[in-house]
Formats: structure tokens, sequence, C-alpha cells
């Protein structure tokens, strides 16, 4: 009996290593995707992806403790190991859910004629439109796309490659004024982005409320990438959890078997009972 739950043990100790290896791995992805969309000139607005970053990293030590204490079968180790498993699926679950919550609304509208879309501001949510909308960090989003150069690349455009081109959310948004827009019969009930707009190479529209839409647009749309693999690794940590459960289960129970790690021999008919 006490072999069978010694081989129980042992397996449920290998399981979770190796279990914990493959979360070790895992996190790889996610540490480089949060840091390559935070530092990416592509990508100009990283307020989500700092948190998953740090998620991340988390993931990598934990996974490091418990690959180590599954090995060396040290209970100590081991619930430590599942209080901090316990919080770290409790942070990233909210990472994903708040993060959908606060991207999931948005998306482009069609413009006729044309085959790229437009973004409006007051798609998205509150709390995105209130973040986005301060003066200081719109400064620095701005300087971010200037230094991606994404309107260099439409610059030369004719009027015949607006019909056809497609342009990216933040091109669409910064690059050029919204389509609605008459210059040459100007109304006032024209978009307010239409006389935010400037030849300029340095101005463009980058003062104009779609362009900070497109950058909501761009933010969502990798943030949706990452949704995928958030939720696999969600997943994922809960069967290690009840797994790693199970392991810590087993190692207390040889323990209380074996205290101390005594070594113990137990005989059914001692030579010495002559009766």
């Amino acid at each position: 009996m006490r072999s069978q739950e010694s081989k129980t043990s042992s397996v449920s100790n290998t399981l979770i290593g190796f279990l914990n290896l493959l979360t070790l791995l895992a996190s790889i992805p996610i540490i480089c995707g949060g840091l390559w969309m935070a530092k990416s000139p592509a990508t100009c607005e990283s307020f989500l992806e700092r948190p998953l970053t740090v998620v991340g990293f988390v993931i990598l030590l934990v996974s490091l403790a418990g690959f180590i204490g599954a090995c060396f079968h040290v209970v100590w180790a081991l619930w430590l190991y599942l209080v901090v498993m316990f919080f770290l699926i409790g942070a990233l679950l909210a990472v994903t859910v708040f993060g959908f919550v606060v991207v999931g609304p948005g998306g482009g509208v069609e413009v006729p004629g044309r085959a790229y879309k437009e973004y409006h501001l007051q798609n998205y949510s509150p709390w995105l439109r209130k973040r986005i909308e301060n003066s200081n960090y719109w400064m620095s989003v701005t300087s971010c796309i200037l230094g991606s150069k994404s309107c260099s690349k439409i610059v030369m455009w004719t009027p015949a490659d607006y019909m056809t081109g497609k342009l990216s959310p933040i091109q669409s948004g910064c690059c050029k004024p919204p389509s609605s827009c008459n210059y040459q019969a100007p109304t006032t009930r024209q978009d307010p982005d239409c006389y935010k707009w400037n030849n300029d190479p340095k101005l463009l529209c980058y003062g104009c409320d779609s362009c900070k839409a497109g950058v909501l647009e761009d933010v969502r749309r990798h943030w949706h990438r990452l949704s995928v693999l958030n939720i696999v690794m969600v997943m994922l940590l809960i069967v290690i959890y009840f797994i790693g459960c199970c392991a810590f289960q087993n190692a207390k129970r040889a323990n209380s078997y074996h205290p101390y790690r005594e070594s113990r021999m137990y005989k059914t008919r001692p030579k010495w009972n002559f009766y």
C-alpha cells in the first residue's frame, strides 16, 4: 500500500515538474509579446501590455520554483508554490478580462469606394478615451507615431492610391483628413477634424480625434492577438494547479509515513514471537 502511494507521489511530482517546465517555456512568448508591444515603434500605446509583461515574469519565476520543488520533493516549497499560483491565476485572469472589457468596443467604419476604414473616438470605451485624451500623454504618443514614420509611407500616394490602397488604423486616422471633408465648399457641419488637418508633415492630423481613435484601434488589434495566448495560459495554469494540489497531498502523506526520512522495516511475523 505504501509502495503504491509512494509511486503515486513520484508520478504526481514528475508530472507537476514537467508541466511547470511547459509553463516556464510558455511564459517566454507572453513576456516577449508584452515587451514587443511596449517597445515596438508600430505600437504607440503600451498601458495594457505592461501588466501582462509583469505577469509573464511572475509565471516564469513561479514555474521555475515549482519545477525545482517538485523534483526535490520539498513539501513547503510546493505549498508556497500553490499559494502563489492561486493568486497568479487570479491576476492573469483579471488582466485578461479587464483587457477584453476595455478594448472590446471599437472597430472601423467602412468608407464607400475606399479599401480602408476610418475610426471614431466615441466608439471606444470611456476608460481608453480618458487616458488617450490627456494632453501630456498624447504628446508622447505623437512622438512615437512620428518616430515610426507611418505617414511617410503614404506621402507620395495619389488620389487613385487612396481609392485602392489599404491603410493601417494609425495611417487612416493620423496621416490624412477624414474622407467626409470638403475643402472646396466647407460648411459648419463638417467633422471637426477637418479643421485640425495641416499639410505640414510634422502636424498632419496628429491633433485629430481620428488619430487617437486609430491608435486605440491599433492597441485593440494587438491585444486581441495576445488574448488567445492569455486564455490558453490561464487554462494550463488551472490544470497545473489541481495537479499540484495532488502532488502536495501525496508529499504530505509520504512524509507522515516516513517522518524525518527515517527508514523503517515492518514484519508480519517477527522471529522473536514464539507464540
